[in-house]
């Protein structure tokens, strides 16, 4: 059977093809009750658009591209958080109609194809997820004059729309809850130093025991659950004596309390720990995870509506969302 043709829909209408094109392609300058002849048209005989065609009309793809600067084991298998943002952007470009073309770029190489993907016009718009600060990706993408916006405040000083948590405000509140119940040797795991994240959440810890005038006791992972099981390790060799910490994401906190746990030590008893994100699995640890809660569903939602934005003229002013302190066993409140 052959599919409908746009000269068919014309015929079936009563009206030209290039009227039948633009009602098709969303165009306002046609008469109302013409538009509704050539859609009971297009509804009887069963039509759809050539997106090709489409596209050469409305200078539009109807694709937007979520751009991970991370390898696919991570974005995949290792951080819950990668699949919560796809799902979310997903949802919220499907209501806008849009197509999702996920793209990876943990290599040089893979760098150069995404660029040259995008230059070559196959998507309308860009979301950035997971960039590092030496990511040469962001500002070549920005060269192009596609509309981008950054999943997190970007790593590096250029002029991207970005929507992001307040990560300080956040890692300021976890270490005040430990001052607050008695703690006084507060370790931290902190995030990459190339990632704004990892970068917003130190400050916030040091400002908390710089205000309480107490030491600061650091080491660092890479987000990943067997990287603060290294961290923490790496901590109770340098000070035996701790009383808590504060671990820049759920997932290394998951690795530190596994590392307590092998070392004897008891949570909260010994140590309290305190996570970042609230994922999923906080809930389930043992004991379960006092953690700053970061709306990774809602962020990613409301940089998709960034974006979306941007096509129609809207503003692009940064966006920072709020977090929330969730106190579990790991980090009670003092009794």
């Amino acid at each position: 059977m052959r599919r409908p043709t746009l000269e068919a829909v014309a015929a079936r209408a009563g009206v030209s093809r290039a009227t039948v094109s633009r009602v098709v392609n969303g165009q306002e300058t046609v008469a109302a009750h013409i538009r509704e002849a050539v859609q009971r048209a297009v509804d009887e005989l069963g039509y759809v658009p050539n997106s090709a065609a489409r596209s050469l009309v409305t200078q539009r793809t109807d694709s937007i591209a979520l751009v991970f600067s991370e390898p696919p084991t991570r974005v995949f298998s290792e951080d819950p958080m990668f699949s919560t943002v796809i799902r979310s952007a997903s949802v919220e470009l499907e209501a806008a109609d849009k197509q999702v073309v996920l793209m990876l770029t943990g290599s040089p190489k893979s760098h150069t194809r995404v660029e040259r993907y995008i230059s070559s016009g196959h998507v309308d718009g860009v979301m950035l997820i997971s960039m590092h600060g030496a990511d040469p990706l962001p500002a070549a993408i920005a060269r192009l004059r596609v509309p981008v916006v950054s999943y997190g405040r970007p790593a590096v000083p250029i002029d991207i729309p970005y929507v992001d948590n307040d990560n300080m405000g956040g890692a300021e509140a976890a270490v005040r809850h430990l001052v607050d119940t008695g703690r006084r040797r507060i370790a931290t795991i902190a995030g990459p130093p190339d990632m704004i994240a990892g970068q917003d959440r130190m400050s916030g810890y040091r400002k908390v025991l710089r205000d309480s005038d107490l030491p600061s006791i650091v080491a660092v992972g890479d987000f990943t659950r067997q990287s603060g099981a290294v961290a923490m390790r790496r901590l109770l060799g340098d000070d035996p004596a701790l009383d808590a910490v504060f671990v820049a994401n759920d997932l290394m906190a998951v690795g530190a309390l596994q590392a307590l746990r092998q070392a004897g030590r008891r949570v909260p008893g010994d140590v309290a720990v305190v996570g970042f994100d609230d994922i999923e699995a906080a809930k389930y640890t043992e004991p379960p995870l006092t953690t700053v809660r970061h709306r990774v569903y809602e962020q990613a939602a409301a940089t998709v509506r960034l974006l979306l934005g941007l096509f129609e003229g809207g503003p692009a002013d940064p966006v920072i969302l709020p977090t929330e302190l969730v106190v579990r066993e790991s980090a009670p409140q003092r009794a």
